[in-house]
């Protein structure tokens, strides 16, 4: 079985994350998943159903994302290393 790049899923997913907050983030001023903000925004200092909160809600999804983006490779690469 193959490795996972760790580096290349956690900078993936970090980015499709953060992509998502900030989509959501701004949707929301319109009225779309403003329920979802205020859950994610009890984690998400910050995040807020705004221009600025959209981009800090990007900013903490980025690194949410790559941290477990880098978690879910380095389990994976041991699992498959031990098959």
């Amino acid at each position: 079985m193959e490795k996972l790049n760790v580096k290349a899923l956690a900078v993936g997913l970090g980015v499709s994350w953060g992509l998502g907050m900030l989509f959501l983030g701004w949707v929301s001023v319109f009225g779309w998943g403003t329920k979802i903000v205020e859950v994610i925004s009890s984690l998400y200092i910050g995040f807020a159903p705004s221009f600025l909160g959209g981009i800090i809600g990007a900013i903490w999804g980025f690194f949410d994302g790559a941290i477990g983006g880098a978690i879910i490779a380095f389990v994976y690469n041991l699992v498959a290393e031990r098959k």
